[in-house]
């Protein structure tokens, strides 16, 4: 393989001269955006994700040297991307697999990060899944194509022809095993050492790290790799069940560690988010990363709890108003937990948050074309107060011109940043922009965004009610024009009720505004501090009926839950998940919150983005959730839940009824499977994903009511 050096700006390496592209320097600055990941592959300290060149596509492993250890290595050994490079030249040229190198990229800062970039492998299987398989005895089952003991013996056989080729891999692992027509290509390269014949030690301690844990398996892959015979065997076991112990005993100390490592050290940040200003103070250590569409927050815990000592006299403030509002809003939220579904309560207000789609050549239309085929009336728009670039503003006016023509109901959402904060006259002006030209199409403004979180610039509620009252002074200028806040993030009601019982001036909100998540517990129906989300609900409505700030209405904002797609997804990865799941959890999200009464309105956030959105910007793809979304809305939107219906746990039925007098019931179960019983005599299967049953029968408050033959008259 012929390679080519090259330079520019910023950064180095080497590319395969027969794959050289027409722009070196624009594919190696679009290669190393994950925003150009067209799918992730994996997500952890290293990014792995496929994106698309001019030759076809490459997978992409970023390595981040932003630790002493890594640019150490780097320094003495050369970078990941480079040692991983050198190994698949190596590799190839005796005989043995692994995708063709593409190019390694190098930045010029020792603790920037390094890029390996090779041909993308489709229709293959990792050997793990295979494995996992096997060693629960089902790998006939799950995997009927694949002659599994052929697969242990050509594993053994590719190990051995490694190892005599002069090459100790150190990472011979199931997950760098690709299977692909019966050949076996081998990845994740960058530990391999080149050049000299392992041991039989280092032979051993390769193949022990591969997961054949059962001994009739061990037989043949051991087989394959002596070509008879049972040498070393001793060795490899011994190796073997130490390998499993490092391994469990390493995920039990990284437990305690991080957790000590979170309270003294800032988050380790994406390598492609950028430091924070040089020399900047604790609160102003933020900055914007545009993959996940929301601010990162430089500052370590240790340091936000400096900044928290130093605003005490507020905080005790806060905690003073709170403990004094406290005994009225438990009396009220039991009040109304003991009337939850005693009655019918209308189901309406299930909507869409927005930012204009940029990459949409007929923008807005693409956008406008799936907010009309989702069918959701009330639309949150996301503006940007900061901005001062005048074409951002006029693409916001321009999609607000067209979803107000189309008849929707328009809120506009005015986060804030810590620029703003610490200058009211700017957020002052940028309101007097925005009011005037953004009113004609909606009369609603949350103001403010996510208040309890640092990274969004606010350090304490006096901070925020400044905004408010500016806010305010502007925005009620504009006739009918309704003040909804203050968007406190997640379950952390006492903020809320501190801001909506603060004795201030010019503080009210015509509705109670939050950004409800609850993706860190799971599903919607589980618990938190023995809320769930029908009790989160209950309580913010609690708050707001008592409040000395606001009325008793009450709306979310914002909720979604992440995708498992690398740092786009904005709540890290312990709580992402998989798109049938976010889809499940969206529709039973909107069926508890609304379900209760109490919220007019509920907006996902948002339709098209990778990580959380609806759509997933690539060939702009419906996901799941869209379609759960927009069945949801054609199904139940303004019709009325009637009764929540007795079924065996975990099991919920709900019964509506439509505007066309229909009745619907809506089932699903928290844990899997479970057979119920309809109103008209049905027996059917609920799961995870709500179904809808149309009835066939009339249902009065539980008692099935069948048609009667007319009686002549007297």
């Amino acid at each position: 393989m012929n390679t080519e050096p090259f330079s520019i700006p910023g950064w180095t390496g080497e590319l395969n001269a027969g794959l050289r592209p027409s722009d070196p320097e624009g594919e190696v600055r679009r290669l190393i955006d994950p925003g150009s990941a067209l799918k992730t592959l994996h997500w952890g300290r290293n990014y792995l994700y496929v994106t698309r060149m001019e030759t076809g596509d490459v997978v992409v492993k970023q390595f981040r040297h932003d630790r002493l250890r890594a640019r150490l290595n780097r320094r003495l050994r050369g970078s990941k991307a480079e040692r991983s490079w050198k190994a698949a030249r190596a590799l190839l040229d005796a005989g043995i697999l692994t995708p063709e190198p593409v190019m390694r990229i190098e930045s010029v800062d020792e603790a920037g990060p390094s890029f390996y970039v090779c041909r993308f492998l489709d229709g293959v299987l990792e050997a793990r899944y295979l494995l996992r398989a096997a060693n629960a005895g089902t790998e006939t089952e799950q995997f009927p194509e694949v002659d599994f003991p052929r697969f242990l013996e050509e594993l053994g056989k590719t190990a051995r022809k490694l190892h005599e080729a002069g090459f100790w891999f150190r990472d011979f692992t199931s997950g760098n095993v690709l299977i692909r027509e019966g050949a076996l290509y081998l990845i994740d390269l960058n530990r391999t050492r080149i050049g000299k014949v392992p041991s039989l030690s280092e032979r051993m301690r390769d193949l022990a790290r591969m997961p054949i844990l059962r001994p009739e398996h061990q037989e043949i892959f051991l087989s394959g790799y002596w070509g008879g015979g049972r040498k070393g065997r001793s060795l490899y076991l011994l190796y073997h069940h130490g390998f499993l112990l490092k391994n469990r005993t390493k995920q039990k100390v990284r437990g305690g560690t991080g957790r000590v490592k979170a309270l003294l050290l800032p988050r380790t940040a994406h390598a492609h988010i950028p430091e924070a200003p040089s020399g900047a103070p604790i609160r102003d250590r933020v900055v914007w990363d545009h993959l996940s569409d929301q601010p990162h927050q430089h500052a370590s815990r240790l340091g936000k709890m400096r900044v928290r000592l130093a605003d005490a006299r507020s905080h005790l403030e806060e905690a003073a108003v709170v403990a004094s509002a406290l005994p009225r809003i438990r009396s009220c939220y039991r009040e109304l937990k003991q009337g939850l579904h005693r009655e019918p309560v209308p189901f309406q207000g299930c909507g869409i948050a927005l930012r204009p789609w940029p990459n949409d050549p007929s923008a807005p239309g693409a956008l406008l074309d799936l907010v009309d085929d989702l069918g959701a009336k009330h639309v949150l728009l996301r503006l940007h107060p900061w901005e001062e670039d005048h074409d951002a503003h006029d693409a916001e006016e321009d999609l607000a011109r067209e979803l107000h023509s189309r008849g929707l109901e328009l809120t506009f959402a005015l986060p804030q940043n810590r620029e703003l904060v610490k200058d009211p006259a700017r957020w002052r002006r940028a309101l007097e922009e925005i009011g005037p030209r953004f009113a004609p199409y909606g009369k609603r403004f949350q103001v403010g965004q996510a208040i309890n979180r640092s990274k969004w610039g606010i350090w304490n509620l006096n901070e925020y009610v400044t905004l408010v009252q500016e806010a305010s002074d502007v925005l009620r200028r504009e006739p009918g024009v309704e003040i909804l806040g203050p968007s406190v993030i997640d379950f952390e009601h006492h903020v809320a009720a501190a801001v909506l019982n603060l004795r201030r001036p010019d503080l009210r909100f015509d509705a109670v505004s939050a950004l409800l998540y609850v993706d860190r517990r799971g599903a919607p129906e589980n618990p938190q501090a023995g809320f769930d989300t029908e009790g989160k609900v209950l309580l913010l409505k609690a708050i707001a009926d008592t409040a000395r700030n606001s009325t008793g209405r009450i709306w979310i904002t914002e909720v979604n839950w992440p995708l498992r797609e690398g740092p786009h997804s904005p709540a890290g990865q312990a709580v992402s998940v998989g798109e049938q799941e976010q889809a499940d959890y969206l529709v039973r999200y909107y069926l508890l919150a609304l379900g209760t009464g109490a919220v007019e309105r509920v907006f996902w956030w948002q339709m098209i983005a990778k990580g959380y959105g609806l759509v997933d910007p690539v060939g702009l793809r419906r996901r799941p959730a869209f379609d759960a979304l927009r069945t949801l809305i054609g199904e139940l939107e303004g019709s009325r839940l009637e009764e929540v219906l007795p079924v065996p746990a975990p099991a919920r039925l709900w019964l509506f009824r439509r505007p066309d007098g229909e009745q619907v019931a809506v089932g699903w179960s928290t844990a899997g499977a479970v057979r119920v019983a309809l109103p008209d005599g049905r027996e059917v299967e609920v799961g995870s994903s709500p179904s809808y049953f149309r009835l066939s029968i009339t249902v009065l408050r539980g008692v099935p009511h069948q048609p009667q033959e007319p009686r002549p008259s007297p």
